[in-house]
């Protein structure tokens, strides 16, 4: 017969850890951690930060494995910038992600990126007064020449100029046509190329607020002068493709980098569900997310949608909540930190990094 506890002259009952089934936590030990994945999962056996990066990777991991699960990839931030550029590609050419949700910064960025230009460290004795005056655009620590979006307005035009009149515009469209002029033009790896070499869609819901968007607005105004048809972009060719695309679907994982549009966009999905369902305009089940790996540094005290919690969204019917078998984990850091140690363990432990 087990042994009970007994109560302490102060009332108090002293658990056994064991017991309890309470999950033990390690030393790091460096010198048995010979690959990024063991790193990343010594970590998980520790606290604060580390632990998280090691339960995101459990739960990607798991997102990653289970074949009727459709991967969605937000993005948000100067990322491209800050040359994570080729980590997506990895996402998207192992088979991982099959759609991605971005801000359209961080498409033009990474359009210059792939065509072989690029980004250089910020120095600080430069001012932005300066900055501004010799055409470097300051991106925190890092800089975009001016001519790097020239060249892009380049690659715009001619994808544009090719552009049916009667065929409406969209950003998944765009950015679709954009990889096929890569795919054909350049030699060098990038997140629209692999993205357009895999079929993965790219949804850019606040278009006009970016580079390529600016280029759209020039384009119109070229067409107007040369009297040629504008081109019409509608904003809800990328709401229907998304929605058709994730109805289809028979489970959901979602991996968010930042915040922003593309996380929210790509989250009120379930909302948009449950609204046909509930106000008769088609008979449809509840779709939730049932994974989620969030990496944003952004609190919930603030009150933005970007530190918002998985477990705020439950109540918004967007994710199916723990105890029904969702699986989440998030990570308040930097994800030029965060991400290349998540990606990187979980591509090594579903083999797509070959062992040498």
């Amino acid at each position: 017969m087990a042994k009970q506890e007994k109560k302490t002259v102060t009332g108090r009952v002293l658990h056994d850890p064991v017991k309890d089934k309470l999950r033990p936590m390690f030393p790091l030990d460096l010198s048995k951690c010979h690959t990024v994945d063991e790193l990343v999962r010594a970590m998980g056996d520790t606290a604060f930060t580390g632990r998280q990066i090691g339960d995101a990777a459990d739960v990607f991991e798991a997102m990653a494995r289970d074949k009727d699960c459709f991967v969605v990839m937000t993005l948000s931030g100067a990322l491209t910038v800050a040359k994570m550029g080729l980590v997506f590609c990895d996402l998207i050419e192992s088979g991982v992600v099959k759609a991605i949700v971005s801000t359209g910064a961080l498409m033009a960025h990474g359009l210059v990126e792939a065509t072989g230009y690029k980004h250089f460290r910020y120095n600080p004795k430069m001012g932005d007064s300066e900055l501004f005056q010799a055409g470097y655009n300051r991106v925190y620590d890092s800089l975009e020449p001016e001519t790097n979006l020239d060249h892009v307005e380049e690659v715009m035009d001619h994808v544009l100029d090719a552009w049916e009149a009667e065929e409406i515009a969209c950003s998944w469209k765009i950015h679709r046509r954009i990889g096929e002029y890569l795919h054909e033009k350049a030699p060098g790896r990038g997140i629209l190329k692999s993205a357009y070499e895999h079929n993965v869609p790219i949804f850019v819901p606040a278009f006009s607020d970016s580079e390529l968007g600016i280029d759209f607005a020039l384009h119109k105004i070229a067409r107007q002068r040369d009297k040629r048809p504008v081109l019409r972009f509608d904003p809800f060719e990328d709401f229907e493709k998304f929605a058709d695309t994730m109805l289809a679907t028979k489970r959901m994982g979602i991996l968010t980098v930042g915040g922003g549009v593309p996380r929210n966009w790509s989250q009120q999905f379930g909302v948009y569900a449950e609204l046909l369902a509930r106000r008769g305009y088609k008979k449809l089940p509840l779709k939730r997310y049932n994974y989620g790996v969030r990496i944003c540094p952004e609190p919930v005290h603030w009150g933005g949608l970007s530190g918002s919690t998985y477990t705020e969204a439950v109540s918004w019917g967007k994710f199916i909540p723990p105890e029904e078998g969702g699986k989440f984990a998030e990570v308040f850091d930097d994800a030029t930190v965060a991400l290349p140690l998540i990606v990187r363990a979980v591509l090594e432990r579903i083999g797509y990094f070959k062992k040498e």
